[in-house]
C-alpha cells in the first residue's frame, strides 16, 4: 500500500500533557439520558393501583423511582438515599432533620415489584424484580456508550451515532470510510514519551465505526509506541472482526493480527493489558531511518469480517474489496 494511496493519511502526532487537555463543553447537545432513564414507566394490568404504588415511590426530589435504602424524616417525609446526602440531613419537605429512619414498608413494596430497565426508553424489552434488574442494567447491552476518546476524562455517553457526532465535531477526530488505512506519523522530538497521548482516528468500515488509537507511554523504565483498534458496540459484535496491523522500515517490519476490543472497555484497559502492536523506541527510531532524530512511522492496516461456515464451524475471513 503506497503512501498515495486514497485512505492514506499524514498525521502530525498531536502530544498533549494530561494536565492541558482541552475538554470540550458541548454538554448542550448531550442527551438527557439520566431523568428519562431512571424514570419507571410500569404498565401493568393493575391500573391505576400500579400508578399509584409507583407515585408512592417517587422521590419528591429527584423525581426518580426509590429503591432501598428508602430514608424518612420525623414526620413520615420520604426521599431516595441518593438526594439524603444533597440536602444536608434536611427534609425538603418540612425541612425536619432526617436522622437515620429507613422507611421498611416502602423498601419492601420497591423490592416485590417487576420494573422495566432503566434503559427502557433506548430499546431495553426486560422487566425484572427490583434486585435482578440492577444486576442486568450494569450489563445491559442498550446502556449508553461512554465517549472513546483518549487523553481527556471526557464524561459524554450516548448511542454510537451520538458518539461519533460527538468525537467528529467536539473532539476533531479524523474520520475516515473504508477498512483499511494508511497513515504515517511524524514527531519531531521523539524524546517526549511521558505523559502524552495521541488523537485516535475513526473508521467507517462493514457499517460499523471503529477507533484506531496511536500513542506513546512508558512501559516500565521503556518508553513505546502502541496502535490498537477499538469496535464501537459491545464485545459480542466486537467478536466478529478481526483487523491487523504494520510497521516497518529499513528492510524489517512487525506485525500485529487480533480481534477490536469493545469500547465497553476502557482506553486504559486496553492500553495496559497490552491488546495491540507495540513498537520499542529504538526500534520505532530505527524503521524511522534517517539520523535518528525524528520519528517517522508508517503504520498500515486492515479490518476484516469473520464469516461463520455453518458446515464446519470455521471462520473464514470476508475480505473487504
Amino acid at each position: 500500500m503506497e503512501s498515495g494511496d486514497s485512505n492514506s493519511t499524514v498525521s502530525s502526532l498531536i502530544m498533549m500533557d494530561d494536565e492541558d487537555v482541552h475538554h470540550p463543553h458541548h454538554n448542550h447537545h448531550h442527551h438527557q439520558y439520566s431523568s428519562s432513564i431512571n424514570k419507571v414507566h410500569h404498565s401493568s394490568g393493575g391500573g391505576s393501583t400500579a400508578t399509584s404504588v409507583h407515585e408512592l415511590l417517587e422521590c419528591p426530589v429527584c423525581t426518580n423511582s426509590m429503591y432501598p435504602p428508602i430514608h424518612q424524616c420525623h414526620n413520615g417525609h420520604t426521599l431516595c438515599s441518593t438526594c439524603k446526602t444533597r440536602v444536608h440531613n434536611r427534609c425538603p419537605t418540612c425541612r425536619q432533620e432526617l436522622g437515620d429512619i429507613r422507611c421498611l414498608a416502602l423498601e419492601k413494596i420497591a423490592e416485590s415489584l417487576e420494573l422495566p430497565c432503566r434503559y427502557s426508553s433506548l430499546g431495553c424489552p426486560e422487566i425484572f424484580p427490583y434486585y435482578s434488574k440492577l444486576k442486568h442494567e450494569s450489563l445491559c447491552n442498550f446502556r449508553p456508550y461512554n465517549c472513546p476518546y483518549a487523553g481527556s476524562d471526557c464524561s459524554i455517553v450516548g448511542d454510537i451515532p451520538y458518539l461519533v457526532a460527538h468525537l467528529r465535531d467536539d473532539h476533531r477526530v479524523d474520520m475516515h470510510s473504508g477498512c483499511t488505512f494508511n497513515h504515517r506519523y511524524v514527531k519531531s522530538n521523539p524524546m517526549e514519551v511521558e505523559n502524552a497521548t495521541w488523537m485516535l482516528t475513526v473508521f467507517h468500515c462493514f457499517g460499523q465505526y471503529f477507533c484506531l488509537h496511536f500513542e506513546a507511554f512508558q512501559l516500565g523504565t521503556a518508553p513505546v509506541y502502541m496502535a490498537f483498534l477499538r469496535f464501537m458496540g459491545d464485545e459480542r459484535d466486537a467478536r466478529s472482526y478481526s483487523y491487523s496491523l504494520e510497521v516497518g522500515g529499513n528492510g524489517r517490519k512487525l506485525t500485529f493480527e487480533g480481534s477490536p476490543r469493545s469500547i465497553r472497555d476502557s482506553h486504559k484497559k486496553v492500553r495496559d493489558s497490552h491488546d495491540g502492536l507495540i513498537v520499542y523506541r529504538n526500534m520505532a527510531l530505527f524503521f524511522s531511518g534517517g539520523d535518528r532524530k525524528e520519528l517517522k512511522l508508517r503504520v498500515t492496516g486492515r479490518i476484516w469480517k469473520e464469516q461463520q461456515n455453518p458446515e464446519s464451524g470455521v471462520c473464514i475471513p470476508n475480505l473487504c474489496s
